[in-house]
């Protein structure tokens, strides 16, 4: 017979999907197709304003690297913009849907260097460089009732470091054995990256359901009209829980089905899916059957001269591998306890923009809290982020200064039969972490950053994060998830009954050559605290260049 658990969430997708549809079903007349087409980058028809996205084609490290400053960044809306919306909130007419086009082919070529100098230690040697390039190329066509797109992508790694992983607790050092541990010194692969059809308007205007393999992040299942909401939403908001971390040279899709229904004034998504091997493992074409999770959102736009948004957001994640799990409890505890990860995760975020006078304010809200069975233990943990910003469009360089503090639990107790870290699922780690040595769980981090436009092609960024750990009775964690059966995706460091961890700072540049050609470079530096005791040096540096190619 089936799983319990799993005829639940087939249960409870169907649901959800079928009252979604009833609910929006027309009483007497067909609402105007004026929403906003549902996100995914790769999407043919979900173009961000301002963005220089392939409309078919790939997330391109805008989502996932410091790239991502220059590709949404302004300081005001363009007037066609808020023509466009104020249309849209008096209930305008909607365009006309586009004709059909020919199928395509597109791609993005992308190259990067990385050079790591870890925390030193005699056990292993963490200063080492290696690179790396990803191609991808689609094949895709857009009709007035459907979308297809195929794609591949190759990845090539090349020097791999073989002497930079030591016995716990020093484990790996940096992102260089994690790839050496999964494919070896060097390795090239192509495989299925996506291939879905997106069937729109399919019982009602502004519905779709997308079925196949295909990216998805969460809190970008909409765009936004205002540039500086299109950047919160990129890289503030998405990826927290779910992400295809693109920054990996690897990244993961999700086999399953995505449902949308967008309207100017709320869009329903409710998406049930299985991700795909890969983020460090080249081997992308397998399914994690073990992994799987539903997702649904409602998000409230609001509009006029401050604009933002508003969503409500539910999870079920399951892991049901059999993997021993990475957390707090002694190593025999855990390793006898191979039951199923099961976690219920509600959340919200709220972000807004408010002119003051030439200037521009900016405010974000974000927050989940996550109940149900770690295993054996009972799951009862949270995390939060407040941000503020406020822009100078009338200065030179258009600076943007943003402070901002989040808080992801710990567990302060690992013998009380509850387990109280946040765990952040499957997120895209680099878009919190710039340096990513650390992920969202057991942090705090207090943060302020500027952004800085010299001209029209080149962006700076330079973050400094106070990072500490919320209980010193939990790990140092780090990893992005699930990516193979048979590791569980999260690591986990003592604390050394500090919650010192670190000192970031660090600085990115971005310059869009042309709309096609695209480069970055990025540099960090680390201090460490009292929970990096372990280590030889405190100190560490990270810095990355690359090249971006899309065509």
């Amino acid at each position: 017979s089936a799983d319990p658990h799993v005829e639940r969430l087939i249960e409870a997708f169907a649901l959800l999907a079928g009252g979604t549809l009833l609910s929006t079903l027309p009483v007497n007349a067909q609402a105007p197709n004026t929403q906003t087409p549902a996100v995914g980058v790769t999407d043919p028809a979900s173009k961000p304003e301002g963005s220089e996205l392939n409309l078919s084609l790939i997330r391109k490290s805008k989502d996932t690297s410091a790239s991502s400053d220059s590709s949404s960044l302004k300081t005001t809306p363009s007037k066609k913009s808020a023509i466009r919306g104020a249309q849209a909130s008096k209930g305008a007419p909607a365009k006309p849907a586009p004709a059909d086009t020919p199928w395509k082919i597109s791609g993005n070529l992308r190259l990067r260097v990385e050079d790591w100098n870890f925390f030193p230690t005699d056990a292993a040697n963490g200063a080492y460089t290696f690179g790396a390039d990803q191609l991808r190329v689609a094949v895709s066509r857009t009709t007035k009732k459907e979308d297809y797109l195929f794609e591949l992508q190759e990845t090539g790694l090349f020097g791999l470091p073989s002497r930079a992983q030591a016995a716990a607790p020093i484990g790996q050092l940096g992102a260089g054995p994690t790839y050496y541990a999964a494919n070896g010194a060097n390795k090239s692969s192509i495989f299925f990256k996506q291939g879905y059809v997106k069937i729109k308007d399919f019982a009602t205007p502004g519905q779709s359901l997308k079925i196949g393999r295909f990216e998805f992040t969460d809190g970008l299942e909409t765009t936004a009209p205002d540039p500086t909401l299109t950047w919160l939403k990129n890289n503030r908001i998405g990826h927290r829980l779910i992400g295809p971390f693109t920054f990996t040279h690897v990244g993961r899709s999700f086999d399953g089905i995505q449902y949308a229904k967008n309207s100017p004034k709320l869009s329903i998504n409710v998406v049930g899916a299985f991700p795909t091997r890969g983020v460090f493992d080249e081997d992308g074409n397998d399914t994690l059957f073990g992994v799987k999770f539903l997702y649904a959102s409602a998000v409230k736009p609001i509009t006029g001269k401050s604009p933002g948004e508003f969503r409500l957001f539910y999870i079920y994640y399951d892991d049901s591998r059999g993997v021993t799990p990475t957390d707090n409890r002694p190593a025999a505890v855990r390793g006898a306890d191979r039951n199923s990860i099961r976690l219920q995760n509600y959340g919200m975020h709220y972000i807004r923009t408010i002119p003051m006078g030439a200037n521009k304010a900016d405010v974000l809200l974000w927050g989940v809290g996550q109940l149900g069975k770690w295993g054996n233990l009972d799951q009862g943990s949270y995390a939060f982020a407040g941000e503020l910003g406020y822009q100078f469009t009338k200065l030179p360089w258009k600076p943007w200064i943003r402070a901002g503090y989040y808080l992801g639990s710990g567990d302060g107790n690992n013998a009380n039969g509850r387990h109280g870290t946040f765990v952040p699922l499957l997120p895209t780690v680099r878009i919190y972490a710039r340096y990513p040595f650390f992920n969202e769980s057991n942090l705090e981090d207090t943060f302020v950053q500027a952004i800085l436009k010299p001209t029209s092609k080149l962006t700076l960024r330079t973050d400094f994060r106070l990072l500490k750990l919320a209980d010193k009775n939990d790990l140092f964690y780090g990893g992005g998830g699930a990516y193979q059966n048979s590791t569980f995706g999260f690591s986990g460091r003592p604390s050394n009954g500090s919650t010192d961890l670190a000192r970031l700072v660090d600085l990115s540049a971005d310059y869009a050559f042309n709309k096609s050609t695209t480069a970055t470079l990025y540099f960090a530096y680390a201090n460490g605290g009292a929970v990096l005791n372990e280590f030889k040096s405190r100190d560490s540096v990270y810095a990355y260049g690359e090249l971006n190619y899309k065509f």
